[in-house]
């Protein structure tokens, strides 16, 4: 074996132990969290130090469009250069032969970091924690569906159906009797999981039909949403060996709940590695307060890098284990910030906003930006939430448009993700809208051609 694979990580060196690789898929995530690369021999990855793929994979809608985001220089598709981050090495133990995976930096001819790669972004967010002391930790809930497999656009998504030969029932949150319908799907999630050497904190259903939420352990941002990235990838495969998909559109399902990835945070002291948001004798600080008030200002113009496509919306309903606002509260699942409950040393603040159909990089970079502001800005939150938060009225955008409105006026929060990645990410998305804003939905032809 060569050198390089001498400096494996512990779990990609066991997956090769007596094996010989046969190639590694060089990948970098896009805006939409797709993972875009190379698959090359392994013997070819071993003499390359970096590879070579156009900028213009981050101006690429979800649909395959292009948004015109190039700049100055025109849609030249210019070379960026990708370099391993051998840290992420891992197994894609559902190929037919030894591969492994490496996610890769984005830098242009300067070697400077590319502003709107998604993980630059998250990395820019974490460094700014950083330049203060702080330590972000962060610790992020997968929801998804396990649906039957659907082919035909026009056909509404189905639960999938179960071990029992039953199509997965709804409103069994929590079920274990439920999650044994996706025994076999479950198992292989494990085992890939296992392979790739990811912690899974627990497995749990979920209140809609074939729903299932992955836990992760708490830890570094960047690790994690490398982790979501790979996980996606994962479940997507495991789903497909027992002839069904996993969906990760925030609200697959009429009627059913949508999908979440829910962000616990917490921020510890560089010096101390004591958790800022409590106090000596344990009290809640003023950190902790500041980070709540961030969120709570800016998460409107964030929601449209959490919620970041049309299908995002149909999520923010009223008592469908969805927020509808940006109250926050203390072991309250109705409001848009949780305090969920804990010791000191873990006090933390969950952001229940984010839908499972955003890119993860962006998602926390984006969630961590609003906290970020708040604390540099010493924002104080509103009076604590007590109650059902359903009963209020909504403070979340109903629509894309009106949230990518919010955040193009986001100065702050641009200077805090990069202003290049917010022109570029407005762009792209703006493109997508304008995209879905051309097709007739059956609710128009069903309510509207005959009767207006």
């Amino acid at each position: 074996m060569s050198d390089w694979t001498n400096k494996l990580p512990e779990a990609a060196s066991a997956y090769l132990e007596d094996r010989r690789l046969d190639e590694v898929e060089c990948i970098v995530s896009d805006l939409p969290g797709i993972a875009r690369g190379k698959a090359v021999p392994a013997k070819k990855f071993a003499k390359q130090s970096s590879f070579h793929l156009p900028d213009s994979i981050f101006y690429q809608t979800i649909t395959g469009g292009w948004g015109e985001a190039a700049g100055d220089d025109g849609f030249i598709e210019k070379d960026m250069i990708l370099k391993p981050d051998m840290s992420t090495a891992t197994a894609a133990p559902w190929t037919g032969d030894w591969t492994l995976q490496v996610i890769h930096d984005a830098y242009n001819l300067n070697d400077e970091p590319i502003e709107f790669a998604p993980r630059n972004v998250l990395k820019r967010v974490v460094e700014l924690y950083h330049k203060e002391g702080w330590e972000p930790i962060v610790a992020p809930e997968m929801e998804f569906f396990l649906v039957a497999r659907n082919i035909d656009p026009a056909k509404e998504i189905e639960p999938m159906m179960g071990r029992s030969g039953r199509p997965a029932a709804a409103r069994q949150a929590y079920s274990m009797t439920a999650v044994d319908e996706f025994g076999p799907v479950i198992d292989d999630i494990y085992d890939f999981a296992e392979a790739q050497g990811f912690e899974i904190d627990g497995i749990t259903q979920e209140g809609g039909a074939g729903q299932l939420e992955i836990n992760l352990m708490h830890g570094d941002p960047v690790k994690l949403a490398d982790e979501v990235f790979y996980f996606k990838r994962l479940i997507r495969e495991a789903a497909l060996r027992h002839n069904c998909f996993a969906t990760f559109m925030a609200k697959p399902i009429a009627n059913e709940p949508g999908s979440a990835m829910h962000i616990h945070h917490s921020i510890l002291d560089q010096s101390t590695a004591q958790n800022i948001f409590s106090g000596p004798q344990g009290g809640d600080t003023d950190a902790f307060f500041h980070f709540i008030g961030g969120m709570q200002k800016y998460l409107p113009a964030a929601i449209a890098v959490l919620a970041p496509y049309v299908n995002s919306y149909r999520r923010y309903v009223k008592d469908h284990a969805a927020p509808i606002n940006l109250a926050w509260g203390r072991d309250n699942r109705t409001t848009g910030i949780r305090i969920p409950i804990s010791g000191p040393s873990a006090r933390r603040v969950e952001n229940r906003i984010a839908g499972m159909d955003c890119n993860p990089y962006l998602g926390i970079a984006a969630s961590l930006a609003c906290g970020y502001l708040g604390m540099k800005n010493n924002i104080r939150p509103e009076a604590q939430f007590k109650g059902d938060a359903y009963e209020g009225e909504g403070d979340v955008p109903r629509v894309l448009g009106e949230a990518l409105g919010l955040f193009d006026g986001a100065q702050e929060l641009h200077e805090v993700l990069g202003p290049d990645f917010a022109r570029v990410y407005s762009i792209v998305k703006r493109a997508e809208y304008d995209e879905f804003l051309q097709v007739i939905s059956p609710w128009e032809r069903e309510h509207l051609l005959l009767n207006v």
